[in-house]
């Protein structure tokens, strides 16, 4: 890209600062919840301040962002036997949550706890598909009794994408989009930040390219895409950088998809990575305005992942999105361990897309489910017709990425919760016929819709489930383990769903069911379910 395309970049991004000014974007609907005492705001010197981690302290401070989350519903199959979701592979929930517990003991705030992401932050022991299977990844299911609620089942469906190694992967053109506005000014933001992509840099060889724009007050590019073996030249423009300014971080995205447009590698990985302590506050700000660019520029087949960093700032429900929306995923980094995780351990899946728009479906045989409930994914939550829409847009799985999913469910034969509400008879239309294929000893049949990278047209997976009768002590550990997490989100968020389980239920099924932990994550599980009970005596 020519300079005076760079400069017309930065002199666009100037207007926009001139026409908008400092405007900030409203307030997401989520009022924190109720504290205990210890959390609630202290008097300083006449003037109230938050103690909780990441809430806003004073004027122009409004702290961490979440959209609000209402927990699914048990849903009756008579009335709605179809349940469609786009699948999520992030992570940034659970590093989030750990982030409250062991660095600000503190419980936290139940929108910051996306139970889905708490499932899928783990790796399982699923199984990748064949080597000859043309499907990009397989999948697994399995059905017990459900631990919180014996009466119920509890149904897992699960994705293991193919795994691929580094030297497999194909070559990648990678636009660091780096925050260096004041607020990125603390050890575990720009100096995080810069350690982390050292990491990164070391995964890269000499088939890669590089190329760093940061954004402040306006964006600026402080690295042309330079091949990946050029460390020297590399770490040199990144130990340069210094945090000042405000946030116009629309500039900077617009500068960062121009340079990927120009250095294309068709075929290869063309991905936008965005590091950032959190929100917008000059130039293109609104998520509305953010979330229909992306779209636009994702259509061009340059992706977009997020990387957050620290707290008091995170505008967790804008990142959430724009990451979403630009066919990438969402993680947050609290530590160096977290970033080895991210960018290192894990970084085919992080960088290399083998599928997108990936929605399940699933119909519930009315014989044998008399209501369900799909824990998590709220946001993710799609109409039935979007499951053959081939323009509507759903998650992606990288190279290797496993996706959990869990249902309870309500036997047919099981009294069904006092929370569900039964819907008067229709006038004008009859109930539903149940089918001869709802005779079998089918429990429910799951439907997967994908894309391969380069097609536009979905492919269809079906997958049979049927009820094995199984106790929850003989469920295998992956399952057991998963009961567990998703039993800690629901406590974490007070769920009204959390059934007979407390902290000390969760801490034993996942002591029980740890399994090999070659990284510790598992373990590291146990000591924030701990915190997290110690914190609610």
């Amino acid at each position: 890209m020519s300079s005076h395309r760079y400069a017309c970049c930065f002199a666009f991004g100037l207007l926009s600062i001139l026409i908008t000014g400092c405007g900030r974007t409203t307030p997401t609907d989520s009022a924190p919840a109720a504290l205990p005492a210890s959390m609630q705001s202290a008097a300083i010197d006449g003037e109230a301040e938050w103690t909780v981690a990441g809430e806003g302290t004073g004027p122009g401070k409004r702290g961490d962002q979440y959209d609000r989350i209402v927990d699914n519903p048990f849903r009756r199959v008579e009335e709605q036997p179809q349940s469609t979701f786009s699948i999520d592979v992030d992570t940034a929930s659970y590093s989030k949550v750990r982030q409250f517990l062991l660095e600000h003991n503190q419980l936290p705030r139940p929108d910051a706890v996306r139970i889905e992401e708490l499932l899928n932050y783990f790796t399982y022991a699923y199984s990748p598909p064949a080597a000859d299977e043309s499907h990009p990844f397989a999948v697994h299911s399995a059905v017990t009794r459900c631990p919180w609620n014996p009466s119920h089942r509890l149904v897992r469906l699960a994705l293991k994408g193919r795994e691929l190694q580094l030297d497999q992967r194909p070559n990648s053109n990678l636009v660091l989009l780096i925050d260096t506005s004041g607020s990125m000014d603390e050890p575990n933001k720009l100096p995080l930040l810069q350690r982390s992509m050292r990491l990164l840099l070391e995964q890269l060889n000499a088939k890669d390219r590089i190329a760093m724009v940061t954004y402040a007050g306006s964006a600026g590019l402080v690295l042309d895409s330079t091949p990946a073996d050029q460390s020297k030249e590399i770490l040199a423009a990144m130990n340069r950088l210094s945090a000042g300014g405000s946030t116009n971080g629309g500039q900077g995205l617009e500068l960062a998809y121009a340079v990927a447009r120009d250095h294309f590698i068709p075929g290869g990985t063309n991905r936008v990575l965005l590091c950032t302590d959190g929100d917008f506050n000059v130039g293109m700000t609104g998520t509305d305005q953010m979330v229909r660019f992306i779209e636009e520029q994702s259509k061009g087949g340059v992706e977009l992942s997020v990387l957050g960093f620290g707290m008091g700032n995170l505008n967790d429900a804008m990142l959430e999105q724009i990451s979403g929306r630009g066919n990438g995923n969402y993680a947050f980094i609290d530590t160096f361990n977290e970033a080895k995780k991210v960018l290192a351990e894990q970084l085919a899946g992080t960088l290399v897309t083998i599928a997108k728009d990936v929605k399940i479906q699933v119909e519930f045989n009315p014989n044998h489910v008399a209501a369900y409930r799909l824990i998590g994914y709220e946001n993710r939550i799609l109409e039935n017709a979007d499951f053959n829409d081939d323009k509507k847009d759903a998650g992606e799985i990288g190279a290797g990425h496993a996706v959990t999913a869990l249902y309870e469910i309500v036997p047919a034969d099981t009294t069904l919760p006092g929370s569900i509400t039964q819907t008067d008879p229709l006038k004008y239309q009859s109930e539903r016929e149940v089918s001869t294929a709802a005779d079998s000893d089918e429990l429910l049949t799951i439907k997967l819709r994908y894309k391969l990278p380069e097609q536009t047209e979905s492919q269809l997976i079906e997958h049979v489930v049927q009820d094995s009768d199984q106790d929850f002590a003989q469920a295998d550990n992956e399952l057991r383990f998963a009961a567990a997490v998703a039993g800690f989100g629901m406590l974490l968020r007070n769920s009204e769903h959390k059934g007979e389980w407390n902290y000390d239920a969760v801490l034993q099924t996942a002591k029980d069911s740890l399994d090999t932990d070659p990284h510790g994550f598992r373990k590291e599980f146990l000591e924030l379910v701990s915190v997290a009970s110690s914190l609610t005596q």
